[in-house]
């Protein structure tokens, strides 16, 4: 099928989505985005309560060390997201995407709030870092699932002209989640002496994610399967067999597309939400509260603008925006860390308020993206291997790079050529292999 052109007055339907009332397309972007907060709420928790943490799993001595530990513990983590996403995936093409996200909820406030139960390295020696590995492994099988069954959940309910728009509340969940981490982080921190949020205060943010899990799982069972799923398996043709291995022998194309495309956003987006904060703290001398403050500021600007964003890739196209956000990754960010390295409250705060201009153009986009490019059939398996295969690694090392290429070479612009790197790929791939999919239909295979 040829996609149609920029400016094409008609557009495909999916079947059902037509269908759907308002009130529906709610429901599903409630229950799709829920996950990805309690998701990026703990990611955001976790990021900027390590320096804290630290201390209770890892044992005295280098301070730097041990949070470079507790990043380390993250990346780990990330690394088997790819696996967790081949299995959920597999089975949300098999059953349904509804089953898969009801159970991905809850086990992943579980084990959040497993880790504000769990013993210090005082109290059990070295099974508490142990421990403390294994369950953030466990995090990520059951995260390499979550966020892109959702992203398809919402994508297809959406209406075709409208995916984006409706993709961004999916994105800006996650920037809830992080903006209410950071939040929780910041109340802690000055409720409990620091005597005190250093032993146990730290804790009771970790255990109150899972009855916001509970919440979830019950705004994930108000609402049926989607509308696009429904029609590949009542339209006479039986789910996938084998979904991982058609995704890999059929999608290939489009996953290293995905791939290329994605790896400057996961850098930008975690440079920023979880190193930069420890960087103004620890480098220019910031207090924690006016690293955190200034960096919730920026993220509290960035929200509204990503419907805006949404609503304008639905008009122009997904490729534009993405270009547009890779050549503000690199003319844009060292321009913010410029600003941000006069070591003042509004240096910081103006600086990220320059950074989110790339987050603009890529963030909603990227994220409709990963499942646009993909065919109904095997759309929870492919967008799985290919968002953990690039974005969640990327996710989850970043902190742990941009601390050791700072300590290395002494200087924030290290992390911009890090960033850099990424942004040229993506320009490469994006402008000679990927296919323009806004306005196309979800159940055809973009490179076929």
């Amino acid at each position: 099928m040829s996609l149609e052109t920029p400016g094409s007055p008609t557009t495909t339907r999916s079947p059902g989505s037509e269908q759907a009332s308002k009130t529906t397309i709610r429901k599903a972007i409630y229950a799709g985005s829920v996950g990805n907060f309690v998701e990026q709420f703990d990611y955001g928790l976790y990021g900027y309560m390590a320096p804290i943490m630290a201390a209770s799993f890892f044992p005295n001595g280098d301070s730097a060390a041990a949070v470079l530990s507790s990043y380390a513990v993250l990346a780990v983590a990330c690394f088997f997201r790819p696996l967790g996403g081949t299995l959920i995936g597999r089975w949300g093409d098999r059953v349904g995407r509804k089953k898969a996200l009801l159970w991905t909820i809850v086990m992943m406030g579980v084990s959040t709030a497993l880790i504000g139960a769990l013993p210090s390295y005082a109290q059990i020696g070295f099974l508490a870092p142990l421990l403390l590995v294994v369950i953030r492994t466990f995090q990520g099988i059951i995260s390499g699932g979550e966020y892109v069954g959702a992203v398809a959940f919402i994508v297809e309910w959406a209406h075709p002209n409208k995916r984006a728009y409706y993709t961004s509340y999916a994105s800006n969940s996650c920037f809830l989640g992080i903006l209410c981490g950071a939040a929780v982080a910041a109340l802690v921190s000055a409720v409990f002496p620091a005597e005190q949020l250093a032993s146990w205060g730290w804790r009771v943010p970790f255990l109150a994610v899972l009855p916001l899990s509970l919440v979830g799982l019950w705004l994930r069972s108000r609402i049926g399967e989607t509308p696009e799923f429904m029609r590949e398996t009542d339209g006479g043709s039986k789910p996938v067999k084998a979904p991982i291995r058609e995704a890999l022998r059929e999608q290939w194309q489009p996953i290293l597309v995905f791939c290329g495309a994605s790896i400057m956003l996961a850098i930008l987006s975690y440079i920023w939400v979880t190193y930069y904060p420890q960087y103004l703290v620890n480098s220019l001398g910031l207090s924690r509260a006016q690293a955190l403050s200034s960096n919730l500021i920026s993220v509290a600007v960035l929200m509204p603008l990503l419907p805006l964003a949404g609503k304008l890739s639905d008009r122009i196209g997904r490729k534009p925006m993405l270009i547009s956000g890779a050549l503000a990754c690199i003319g844009l960010v060292p321009l913010a860390f410029a600003i941000g390295e006069q070591g003042t409250f509004s240096a910081a705060l103006f600086g990220q308020l320059v950074y989110i201009i790339p987050e603009f153009f890529l963030t909603g986009i990227v994220t409709t993206c990963s499942a646009e490019l993909f065919a109904t059939r095997t759309r929870f398996s492919a967008s799985a291997i290919a968002y953990n295969s690039s974005f969640s690694i990327f996710m989850g090392v970043t902190p742990f790079v941009a601390a050791l290429l700072v300590t290395r070479f002494g200087t924030i612009y290290a992390v911009w050529a890090y960033l850099a790197a990424a942004a040229v790929l993506a320009l490469f791939v994006i402008t000679v292999f990927m296919k323009e999919t806004y306005r196309s239909d979800l159940g055809d295979d973009k490179f076929a």
